[in-house]
């Protein structure tokens, strides 16, 4: 039988690696890219690799879509050469930044480099990906808990986009049906990692308030959120599709 292969976008640190990670201790082969640090990807290789099973770290920038067809010619030619195989069977959409700034004050070029990264850049990559894509397999994008309730701290923007993936999901989900593959959209709540500085795992006051406003006590950990990428990929999921489901303990029910 052959071993399950994912594609993460983003797995060189914060959730693209812990999700890596968990990946491959559930038995998947994993290909992640990094966009600028190369000896950060190369450590979650040795990690994985570390596990028993293969990897490989590819450069892409998500957010500059004309890169794209070198990219794939690349990992096709890393399919072959490292995996001998020709397929993957999970694409994971999950590069991507934040950004902390009140509507009123959002700029032009900022909003433009939300949407580079979190919205164009998946959606083309997807599309290029597709003839690699096997039947039968599972894609993810990545949203936000802020996409259903709303915080102050100058999310608007961010949480307006990451509401336009979840349509965007909704859509490949309808068109990839017919392949057997399952389209659906991971929302993480506030997560204990360096995403947008990091305050939320190194500001205790900030810790606090997550854990107050959630369900189960606390704030998220990295390691909720990876292992639920996980079960979303090699359980037994196919037959969900088209949903948005949030990893945040229950946050502002």
């Amino acid at each position: 039988m052959t071993t399950p292969l994912a594609l993460i976008t983003g797995g060189s640190r914060g959730l693209g690696r812990n999700s890596a990670l968990h990946l491959a201790r559930a038995g998947v082969d994993v290909v992640l890219t990094y966009r600028s640090s190369a000896e950060e990807a190369a450590a979650v290789v040795a990690e994985i690799e570390a596990t028993g099973r293969r990897a490989a770290a590819l450069q892409l920038d998500t957010g500059t879509t004309a890169g794209f067809p070198a990219f794939v010619t690349e990992l096709r030619r890393t399919l072959a050469d490292h995996f001998d195989r020709e397929t993957i069977d999970h694409l994971v959409n999950n590069a991507g930044h934040g950004l902390h700034r009140p509507l009123a004050e959002t700029t032009e070029p900022e909003l433009d480099a939300l949407v580079a990264v979190h919205l164009t850049g998946p959606l083309f990559l997807t599309q290029a990906l597709l003839p690699l894509l096997a039947d039968g397999g599972k894609v993810l994008f990545t949203s936000t808990g802020l996409a259903r309730f709303t915080l102050a701290g100058g999310y608007g923007a961010y949480a307006a986009v990451k509401g336009a993936v979840e349509v965007l999901a909704r859509y490949f989900a309808l068109e990839l049906g017919p392949r057997g593959i399952a389209v659906n959209t991971i929302a993480p709540g506030a997560i204990a990692t360096d995403f947008s500085g990091g305050a939320v795992r190194d500001v205790p006051e900030v810790n606090a308030a997550v854990a107050g406003m959630t369900a189960m006590g606390r704030a998220g950990l990295p390691d909720d959120v990876g292992g639920a990428v996980a079960a979303l990929l090699t359980g037994s999921t196919g037959w969900i599709t088209g949903q948005r489901i949030e990893v945040s303990g229950g946050q502002r029910l």
